[in-house]
C-alpha cells in the first residue's frame, strides 16, 4: 500500500565536491496543479529544465519553491567576467539622467558595477558537467528529506480523514433509522390535526387521507439518497487505502457526498435528521479540509 502525502513541506540538501558546496532548499504548498519555481545563482540557470524534470518525478502536485545557492570552498574553472556592453549601456543612461537634471555627479565603478549582470560568473564546459552533477546530488538530497516531511504529515491526514469518515457512519445510520417512522409519525400527525380542526362534525376521508400519505411518502423517501451517501464514504475508505497521490479523486467524492446529504436535508422536516444533516455536513467540510492538503 503506497502512503498518502502531504502537499505541505520542507527538505534541505548539501553536496560538497571539495571544490564547492551547494546548498538546496525546497520548501512546498498547497495547490490546485504543479507549480514549480526555481531560484538559483545566474550560473546556474542552466540546469533549470533539468531541476524541474527531477521535481516533477518525485512531486505531482503543488507548489514547489526550490532555493539554490553555491559556496566555493577551493578554487574552481568558474571565471568572472565583465560584460562591457551592458556596463556601457548603464553608464551611458546615468549620464542621460545627469545631463537632464543638471547634476555634477561623477559615475564611479562601485556604482556601476552593482548593477546586475555586470559581472558575470562563468563554468568551462568541463566544470559545468560537475557542477551539474552537484546541484542534482543536493536537490535528490533536499527531496528525500521533503518527500520524508509529507509523508509523516500524510499519515495525520489518514487518520483525520478516516476518523470523519468512521463519524459520517454512524450519523448516516442515525438518519436511516430515524426515516423509517417519518411515514407513521406523519400519520399519526396528520389524523390529529385534522381532528383538531374538524372535531367530529365532518367524516374523515380516508382516500384522501391515504393519498396525502402516499404522495408524502414519495417525498419524503430518502432511500436512494443513503445509498448514494453511503457508496461515496465507502470510495472515501478505500481511495485513502489505496495512497499515493489521491487529493483531487478525493476532493471529488466529497462534492459527490454533499450533494447528496444536501438532496437529504432538502427533503426532511424532521428535527432530529435535521441535526445529523448538519452534523455530517460539519464532518464533511473539515475532511474537505484536510484533502485540500494532500497530494
Amino acid at each position: 500500500m503506497e502512503n498518502i502525502r502531504s502537499m505541505t513541506g520542507y527538505g534541505k540538501g548539501e553536496y560538497n565536491d571539495g571544490i564547492r558546496n551547494i546548498i538546496a532548499e525546497i520548501k512546498t504548498i498547497n495547490n490546485r496543479y504543479s507549480d514549480i519555481n526555481i531560484k538559483a545563482p545566474r550560473h546556474l540557470r542552466f540546469l533549470e529544465d533539468n531541476i524541474r524534470k527531477i521535481i516533477k518525478n518525485s512531486i505531482l502536485r503543488g507548489r514547489v519553491d526550490i532555493f539554490l545557492n553555491i559556496e566555493y570552498i577551493s578554487e574552481s574553472a568558474t571565471v568572472i567576467a565583465p560584460n562591457l556592453a551592458l556596463a556601457n549601456q548603464y553608464k551611458a543612461a546615468i549620464d542621460e539622467i545627469k545631463g537632464n537634471l543638471n547634476l555634477d555627479d561623477e559615475v564611479r565603478l562601485d556604482t556601476i558595477i552593482k548593477f546586475q549582470d555586470v559581472l558575470v560568473a562563468k563554468e568551462n564546459s568541463d566544470d559545468e558537467n560537475e557542477l551539474k552533477i552537484c546541484v542534482e546530488k543536493s536537490i535528490y538530497n533536499a527531496i528525500e528529506k521533503l518527500l520524508a516531511m509529507r509523508e509523516n504529515e500524510g499519515k495525520q491526514l489518514r487518520v483525520d480523514v478516516l476518523n470523519g469518515v468512521e463519524s459520517i457512519k454512524k450519523l448516516t445510520a442515525e438518519i436511516q433509522k430515524y426515516s423509517t417512522t417519518l411515514v407513521d409519525d406523519y400519520k399519526v400527525k396528520l389524523e390529529a390535526r385534522i381532528n383538531e380542526l374538524l372535531g367530529t362534525k365532518y367524516e374523515l376521508d380516508e382516500n384522501r387521507l391515504y393519498n396525502e400519505i402516499v404522495f408524502y411518502s414519495d417525498k419524503s423517501d430518502i432511500n436512494e439518497e443513503i445509498i448514494r451517501l453511503e457508496s461515496h464514504i465507502s470510495q472515501l475508505e478505500s481511495t485513502i487505502a489505496s495512497g499515493g497521490a489521491v487529493g483531487r479523486k478525493l476532493d471529488f467524492i466529497l462534492q459527490e457526498a454533499n450533494r447528496e446529504i444536501n438532496t437529504i436535508g432538502s427533503k426532511i422536516g424532521n428535527l432530529d435528521i435535521t441535526k445529523n444533516v448538519i452534523e455530517v455536513k460539519n464532518v464533511l467540510e473539515k475532511i474537505r479540509e484536510q484533502v485540500q492538503n494532500i497530494e
